[in-house]
């Protein structure tokens, strides 16, 4: 493959990659917060 090639290739992989682990640690993170927010309701 050509550095151009394999650029046009690899740039948008990385960032999908990073999409999808910002997506995942978000969703925990949110996930996290709303049992915390619902426990603090409970007692």
């Amino acid at each position: 493959m050509t550095p151009v090639i394999a650029h046009l290739v690899f740039i948008p992989g990385v960032l999908l990659v990073g999409v999808w682990i910002g997506a995942w640690l978000g969703a925990r993170s949110a996930r996290a917060e709303l049992e915390r927010r619902q426990q603090k309701r409970r007692q």
